[in-house]
């Protein structure tokens, strides 16, 4: 089962008595124990009487089994959520094993691993495939409708072209589109459950607005002397030098996405609607794409992911960064 397929589940009240769900992306964890409890516990609920949390590193399967067997308090169920669920040893497993083949029925026993588990880790055997939901980061159009969805759930209305503005100018990183959605929720005043252009463009700043704008116009012409200075701009302006690494993938990628629809034959009207970009600036992508050598996109992005790592790392982020543009527009 996905992601999707899972909350959708849940939503309609169908929520399994085991379910192992794994991925790097920890705010879609957090989204799946929330959506679970809503489903199971009545509005009002103490959680602190119905729900159990474990950590995987340090539980011991016979505890986390004892915990899922305890009969409810209060209501008819409990839930038993452990994270770092890939922590759990296959070792002193045998008795959880045990347990996920004839489950509690009054117990939601949720394992959440924070990374993609290898084909060789002992808990894909031994949770029932139907029960196992890779939680994959979105992508694309699955990235604003994800935003727009997730607004929704927190009692707003995101307009579409605000989603993609919001992704324009703040990558892809979930939590911090999370954070801004609540700032332009907060921007359009106690009472407004509207979220549009107007209300974004408040958030970041006009000045802010204007820099990565120019600073994405002066790398799809690979212009690397205006997109040094204006990312020094915006660093000198406090933005997080992930930030600005991620507004620099977003556009590598980007070239990535045109330069495979081209090999596939695809046309490039059908190839700029899906950037979702303004036409002026799906144009000029196309253009640039165009008129890197074979390869390089693929090459451009390996360099992106290599920055970043070097960045997490300690390496000096002016240094990394500028080195990274340089090659960016020199393809």
């Amino acid at each position: 089962m996905d992601y999707t397929g899972f909350l959708r589940e849940v939503a309609l009240g169908r929520v399994p008595a085991v379910a192992l769900l794994h991925g790097p992306e920890p705010l879609l964890l957090e989204d799946a124990v929330a959506s679970v409890s809503q489903a199971v516990f009545p509005a009002g609920s103490d959680l602190s009487l119905v729900r159990e949390s474990f950590d995987g590193k340090d539980a011991s399967p016979d505890a986390i089994v004892q915990s899922a067997l305890t009969l409810p308090w209060v209501g008819t169920h409990r839930l038993v959520v452990v994270k770092g669920a890939e922590g759990l040893g296959s070792r002193q497993g045998e008795r959880l094993s045990a347990y996920l083949r004839s489950p509690n029925p009054a117990t939601v026993l949720l394992l959440l691993a924070s990374a993609s588990l290898p084909p060789s880790h002992w808990l894909l055997g031994a949770v029932p495939r139907t029960s196992i939901v890779p939680v994959l980061r979105p992508s694309g159009g699955q990235l604003t409708a994800w935003l727009r969805q997730r607004a929704r759930s927190e009692g707003f209305t995101l307009d579409e072209d605000a989603a993609a503005l919001l992704l324009d100018l703040c990558g892809d990183d979930l939590t911090q589109l999370r954070g801004e959605v609540e700032k332009a929720a907060l921007a359009g005043g106690p009472d407004s459950r509207h979220i549009g252009v107007a209300e974004v463009r408040a958030v970041v700043g006009e000045h802010r607005l204007h820099n990565i704008f120019e600073l994405t116009r002066a790398l799809a012409a690979g212009d690397a002397g205006s997109a040094l200075r204006l990312s020094e701009s915006l660093q000198n302006a406090g933005e997080d030098p992930l930030g600005v690494l991620a507004m620099l993938a977003r556009e590598v990628r980007g070239a990535w996405q045109v330069t495979e629809g081209l090999r596939a034959g695809r046309r490039e009207e059908d190839i700029a609607r899906d950037l979702r970009r303004p036409p002026a600036a799906a144009s000029a992508l196309i253009r640039r794409a165009r008129s890197l050598p074979a390869g390089a996109p693929t090459r451009l992005l390996r360099r992106t992911w290599e920055t970043e790592r070097r960045l997490k790392l300690g390496g000096v982020p002016r240094a990394e960064l500028s080195l990274l543009i340089a090659d960016l527009c020199a393809g």
